[in-house]
């Protein structure tokens, strides 16, 4: 395996449309980094330039102690996985695990071996004599992922293998890619648009935006501490809520106003470390993010479940109107409306929660987060 450097990468088509503009990444040896963002952001062609697909415009790649910007894609020893499955349709399974070690004129007694040995990895013995046409999206892939293996390669690299699954295959497929991991201790570069699948897979997330890498760090940092609105928003399910408003004070501590059906309610924030950052925007407009999980009905928050506490900190209750709910089996997610902005929530399933009724909301503003209206940055 091989650690991955990615300096100051930017990419520049003829026509002036740049859709990189200086990535750096590092991830060691045996980590897996996953790229996630929304369609266009640039991790394909990010993906595209590791694989040698896509020359690099400015910048350099390098795969181990080796800069590979000019090193043909046969040459980078690596292996990829693709959306499309991309199995030979006349040949079996063994097959087609075999290819790519009968080009590199693998004895054949080896062959068996390692194609043995990656079937027993991803479970599909059973099934090396099959034909693709004989196999379900999920063997497909886990085919696709045994002729990636068999190469044993010192970078995987997937792009989006998942998208063609249905829900309860994509489940099963990313616990198998992960045992996967855990069993070779491979260095992976996965690209994705679902954040579920960054979240659960990745020791490394890199989010990015419009060509640029808005975080990079582990999946539990950018879910608790995200950079910035877009970081926020798009990592989480349901999404974070934001509310805009007005920094005020409540006696000496800092507040934020809530205004729901006309009555006011002022949430005093904890300052969670942060006291000058939190001092300068007294008097001036800021968006306060917290996720679904952290307000939820005031009777579970009393019970301490789910909300947490700190020290002697208690949530902030608040009286609202359920607007619509939608229950999961394990919580109940209602939406409340509060500064003219829709609120998830988290609530236990026996809350009583329903449309058009009044609840009491607990907000567990230890866990709030602030941020710059204009610059989106966080501030808190």
């Amino acid at each position: 395996m091989a650690s991955l450097s990615i300096r100051n990468v930017r990419k520049v088509y003829p026509n002036g449309n740049e859709v990189l503009k200086g990535i750096d990444l590092e991830i060691e040896d045996g980590q897996f980094l996953i790229l996630v963002g929304g369609s266009g952001c640039g991790k394909s062609t990010l993906l595209n330039m590791i694989a040698g697909l896509e020359s690099v415009s400015e910048g350099e790649i390098m795969i181990g102690d080796r800069v590979v910007n000019n090193v043909a894609p046969k040459e980078r020893d690596i292996a990829m996985v693709f959306q499309s499955y991309a199995l030979y349709p006349t040949m079996t399974v063994r097959e087609n695990i075999s290819f790519g070690l009968g080009i590199r004129k693998i004895p054949k007694a080896e062959q068996k071996e390692i194609v043995e040995r990656v079937a027993n990895i991803l479970q599909i013995t059973h099934l090396l004599d099959r034909k693709p046409a004989l196999l379900s999206g999920g063997q497909r892939q886990r085919v696709a992922m045994g002729r990636a293996i068999a190469r044993d390669p010192s970078l995987f690299l997937f792009d989006e293998p998942l998208s063609n699954l249905d829900a309860k295959l994509r489940v099963e497929m990313r616990a198998e890619i992960k045992r996967m991991h855990q069993r070779l201790g491979s260095t992976i570069v996965y690209v994705t648009h679902d954040q579920i699948e960054a979240m659960t897979l990745g020791d490394r997330i890199a989010v990015m935006k419009d060509g640029v890498v808005q975080q990079f760090g582990s999946p539990q940092e950018i879910y608790d501490s995200p950079s910035n609105l877009f970081v926020a928003g798009f990592i989480g399910s349901p999404s974070m809520n934001f509310l805009r408003g007005k920094l005020t004070t409540d006696g000496s501590a800092p507040a934020f106003e809530l205004d729901h059906g006309g009555r006011k309610t002022l949430l005093t924030l904890p300052l969670n470390g942060h006291t000058d950052a939190v001092a300068k925007w007294v008097g001036r407009d800021i968006v306060l993010g917290i996720r679904p999980e952290h307000v939820t009905d005031a009777m579970s928050a009393r019970n301490g479940d789910p909300l947490s506490t700190t020290g002697s900190y208690r949530p902030t209750e608040v009286d609202c109107v359920i607007e619509l709910t939608e229950p999961t089996g394990p919580d109940t997610l209602v939406v409340a409306r509060f500064n003219d902005a829709p609120v998830t929530c988290r609530t236990h399933p026996r809350a009583g929660a329903l449309p058009n009724e009044p609840l009491k909301l607990a907000f567990d503003l230890t866990k709030a987060l602030l941020f710059d209206p204009a610059s989106e940055q966080r501030i808190a």
